[in-house]
């Protein structure tokens, strides 16, 4: 009897033994994961660090996506953001700035727009896309030059169609623009239910392809995320990407957001917790990008939303903070 049973044990065992990902892997994910959480583990020892960033008009920066403008284009900073406003509706907003922490408003994009993502076309125009609703779904807008972006003029717009979630589809986060394709990713509601992952593309604005990305999910379920799998953003370090990605460990639970470094090549991600000096607990919508900051020195970028719920006191809303390389 008992050799019979014993396939069945080790079987069994072995299911329970598995660890997670945390568990069975102390070594980072990769060496730009590690180099990230080096250069921006601790807000302390940042170069230039502004919370709960703010336009010139007061709105809140929140969710807020931030690039280099080049030179030719007249350098600085270009910001796009979301704000709950009077209205109850979110609304997309871009606005300039010469120093990382004063910023100018340029237009606001509307009632029912959100989670926003800016990218250059290459060719001196630029691509926004974000979440609208109603019908919460992702859309796309071109805009054939940085004034048309800055007063909202487009020439080209597309309005996805839900593919993956009969209930909501968002977040988006141009990832390129190679001539007539935009790449992105994204999330979807499963089931209708709870965020997960999706990777589209959008060809010649008309012809849209959207699809889950179950690997993503899986690094951050390792960790024993059991909320929603949100808002990610990529970026380059030591010549390899990353991905950082929040992840909500209880549905409904603001507290339980966490910021995840997730490697694409092992299919890994590491936990990232950035030390503030008050010690806020909870971090969600993370952003990153290469930059000249403002004392003309290379710097990693770093945008991420404190909710009220884990924060310190005056810490909550948007966190801008810069690290020099």
């Amino acid at each position: 009897m008992f050799r019979q049973l014993l396939p069945l044990l080790l079987l069994l065992t072995a299911v329970v033994a598995v660890p997670r990902f945390s568990e069975a892997s102390p070594d980072p994910a990769s060496a730009a994961t590690a180099r990230f959480e080096e250069l921006a583990g601790d807000v302390r020892q940042a170069d230039g660090a502004v919370f709960d960033a703010r336009d010139d008009t007061g709105r809140t920066m929140d969710t807020a996506e931030i690039t280099r403008i080049p030179e030719a284009y007249g350098g600085g900073y270009l910001a796009v953001y979301h704000t709950n406003l009077a209205d109850g509706r979110f609304h997309t907003a871009v606005a300039t700035s010469t120093d990382l922490r004063t910023w100018t408003r340029r237009h606001d994009f509307g009632p029912g727009t959100s989670q926003p993502s800016v990218h250059t076309d290459g060719t001196g125009g630029w691509v926004l896309a974000y979440e609208k609703d109603p019908a919460n779904h992702i859309a796309l807008r071109h805009y054939p030059s940085l004034f048309a972006l800055l007063t909202g003029t487009a020439d080209r717009a597309f309005d996805a169609p839900r593919t993956l979630s009969r209930c909501a589809e968002g977040t988006p986060d141009i990832t390129a623009v190679h001539g007539d394709t935009v790449e992105l990713t994204g999330h979807y509601r499963a089931d209708c239910a709870t965020d997960r992952q999706l990777r589209a593309t959008l060809r010649d604005f008309t012809v849209w392809r959207a699809r889950p990305d179950h690997r993503l999910d899986q690094a951050l379920l390792a960790w024993g995320t059991a909320g929603n799998i949100g808002d990610r953003a990529r970026v380059e370090l030591l010549g390899r990407p990353l991905v950082l990605i929040e992840g909500q460990r209880l549905r409904n639970d603001f507290g339980t957001w966490s910021t995840y470094a997730y490697d694409p090549a092992s299919g890994r991600a590491d936990r990232l917790s950035p030390r503030t000096p008050g010690g806020s607990r909870a971090f969600a919508n993370p952003s990153a990008a290469l930059i000249t900051d403002p004392d003309g020195r290379p710097a990693l970028l770093v945008s991420v939303f404190i909710p009220k719920e884990e924060s310190a006191p005056g810490e909550s809303g948007e966190l801008v903070y810069w690290r020099e390389l």
